[in-house]
């Protein structure tokens, strides 16, 4: 009797089987595939799932990134963006501060402000209360998406309150969604190794459970390229899976590839290309019951963010005008992007631009 050995190519092969049946892939699937040389292979996998859901239409939001403070009582290692209080380029903006800030740089269309920073120990949970207040009365029609799930955390321990009392006070205030920061890695060890001082593992999935109970449609992202293994980005990768089994309340997963401290960091300090598209296509793969991967082109630069649309990534992100936290960290993308930028970056993949809100609902397509 002949015995068959398994093979590169026949892992690929059931693998292959797996996902045009819509069976899903196992810890094992994900690991080889990112021990595997075949992007082609991977990438086409990735397009077939991603047009079986979104077909043709690549999505993309006209949104402003802004940063109430960058005080943080954390001192996470790949950070670049924290100060303390009283160094030099530390700052807590009033509301007011950050509607003149807005007002000079806001332009027509804008329907999302993405809201993120510091965790500021020096102020109260009534002041970011308050900051979203100021933003919702002054924009009511621009929706807020609002703190990641680490600030939650966060809030709920200078507050006293429960994530849940946090939240309602917060939606009260305008909140509509929360962003997807604070997950980096969902490993214990890698936040021992990273000193991730905020939201552990089971406190950042509990923050994102609660908000979705309360009905909030939240994002999620994986911070990857430093000191963790492949293995732990599919178990990462696995357990915003299985959140998503018991909630659905995920609208899109957000690889975000490590930026380097150092805008001159050499090339060798930064993910392959190969290592970024590869990530956006095995995150198709695994996240079976997720619609939306987002390529963020802060992170990749916007030609790969191009060729990531026949990879697996339906969403470009959006507009920005003026991004922060990563470009602390020596990225070398541009800070924003005009709306005509974006649809001619999704038509020159072939594919049909299409304006959302937060929560994917159409604007506008660009046939």
């Amino acid at each position: 009797m002949n015995i068959i050995i398994p093979n590169e190519h026949s892992q690929m092969q059931q693998i292959s089987e797996k996902v045009r049946a819509g069976e899903r892939l196992t810890h094992e699937d994900g690991v080889f595939l990112y021990q595997s040389d075949d992007l082609l292979t991977i990438g086409q996998l990735a397009n077939e799932v991603n047009l079986r859901k979104n077909g043709n239409k690549v999505y993309f939001i006209e949104n402003m990134s802004l940063y109430f403070t960058n005080v943080c009582e954390a001192h996470c290692a790949f950070c670049n963006f924290r100060k303390d209080e009283g160094e030099e380029g530390a700052y807590t903006l009033s509301g007011a501060e950050m509607i003149d800030y807005v007002e000079k740089h806001i332009h027509p269309g804008v329907r999302e402000f993405h809201i993120v920073g510091g965790h500021n120990p020096h102020v109260p949970f009534q002041y970011y209360v308050d900051s979203l207040q100021a933003l919702h009365d002054r924009y009511p029609d621009v929706t807020l998406k609002a703190y990641t799930a680490a600030e939650i955390d966060f809030f709920s321990r200078i507050s006293g309150l429960s994530y849940r009392g946090v939240l309602e006070e917060l939606m009260k205030a305008g909140l509509k969604s929360l962003t997807g920061g604070g997950a980096e890695i969902l490993s214990d060890e890698y936040r021992r190794k990273m000193r991730v001082e905020k939201a552990n593992v089971s406190q950042y999935l509990d923050v994102h459970r609660t908000a979705h109970q309360l009905g909030l449609r939240t994002h999620t992202t994986m911070l990857y390229g430093s000191v963790e293994k492949h293995a732990d980005r599919i178990w990462h990768m696995m357990q915003i899976r299985e959140l998503q089994d018991e909630t659905n309340g995920f609208l899109v997963f957000i690889p975000l590839s490590m930026q380097p401290i150092s805008p001159k960091a050499s090339i060798r300090r930064r993910n392959s290309a190969f290592e970024d598209l590869k990530t956006i296509a095995i995150s198709r793969l695994m996240l079976d019951n997720f619609q939306h991967i987002k390529a963020y082109f802060i992170n990749i630069g916007t030609q790969l963010t191009q060729v990531s649309l026949t990879m697996g990534a339906s969403d470009v992100h959006g507009t920005i005008v003026k991004e922060r936290i990563s470009h602390a960290a020596g990225a070398l993308t541009p800070e924003g992007i005009t709306r005509e930028d974006l649809v001619w970056l999704i038509k020159g993949a072939g594919r049909i631009p299409v304006e959302r809100d937060t929560f994917y609902n159409e604007v506008k397509v660009y046939e």
